[in-house]
């Protein structure tokens, strides 16, 4: 099996490193497509990619190709691809908005896997969620699944509708992570704390909630009751969240990335 990544940015790259580490494709079996001759350099350096430059040299060896350009991008891609392309290849899409009938309407393909990855897949802890056509096997689905493990881990949904929702919760999440870090950043400053300090503090915290989450099968409302006792600092901090309506206001962003997906979609 060869599998090919066009785009060699940030998440194209970070699944190709990551299936560069998988049971089921042998060293040098992923081809990377990249125009930027900056990147083609930096490319040629990784011994376990083929770079190319050439979508003709690579496209029509492909069992599974990767599609990891910036959403403005795809229908020239989908178009350059067309005629190089066979009704066997699997295209996985990683671009927001892009929707499958737009794809196959394009391509000419109909074996098509939309996924929407977010970005601790550039450290092994991502989440990435997917959604297939019609014509895409078992087999061929268990196949896609097992590559964008490579990066975390992978949830299938049913539909379209629920790849824009988890590019509200998945997909744009981490940036309200590093929101609320930044916050508490600036907060612990405020109170006199170096930055480095400030950093440490918050930094630990996260990590350490999060570990405990993970560790159990407690809900965040059930963790939130064992920190705060009534009366207490904690309790003082979550009836402000409360009193503010921060918990309205996190939903109304994610909302707001979810309808940003929905419009992209409409875009593209």
């Amino acid at each position: 099996m060869k599998v090919l990544v066009i785009g060699a940015g940030n998440m194209g790259l970070t699944y190709a490193e990551g299936m560069s580490k998988s049971k089921l494709l042998k060293k040098k079996n992923i081809m990377v497509l990249d125009k930027s001759e900056e990147k083609l350099e930096e490319l040629h350096q990784i011994s376990h990619f083929d770079a190319f430059s050439e979508l003709k040299d690579c496209v029509p060896e492909a069992d599974i190709i990767f599609i990891a350009v910036k959403p403005y991008h795809a229908e020239g891609v989908f178009k350059a691809i067309k005629p190089l392309v066979n009704s066997q290849q699997i295209l996985v899409s990683i671009m927001a908005g892009v929707t499958i009938a737009s794809i196959e309407d394009i391509t000419g393909l109909t074996k098509i896997v939309r996924a929407m990855p977010n970005l601790p897949a550039q450290i092994g802890k991502g989440l990435t969620s997917y959604v297939i056509s019609q014509d895409v096997s078992r087999i061929e689905m268990l196949t896609v699944e097992s590559l964008l493990d490579t990066t975390g881990k992978s949830i299938q949904v049913s539909n379209e509708q629920f790849i824009d929702a988890s590019t509200g919760i998945s997909g744009s999440g981490p940036a309200y992570v590093f929101y609320f870090m930044q916050s508490m950043m600036e907060a612990a400053m405020q109170m006199g704390f170096s930055k480095e300090d400030s950093t440490i503090l918050v930094r630990q915290t996260f990590t350490g909630a999060v570990e405990l989450f993970n560790q159990s099968n407690l809900s965040p409302n059930s963790w939130m009751e064992r920190v705060a006792s009534k009366g207490g600092t904690t309790r003082a901090a979550l009836d402000s969240m409360e009193d503010n309506n921060v918990n309205e206001l996190i939903k109304d962003a994610a909302f707001a990335a979810f309808n940003r997906a929905v419009e992209l979609g409409k875009e593209y």
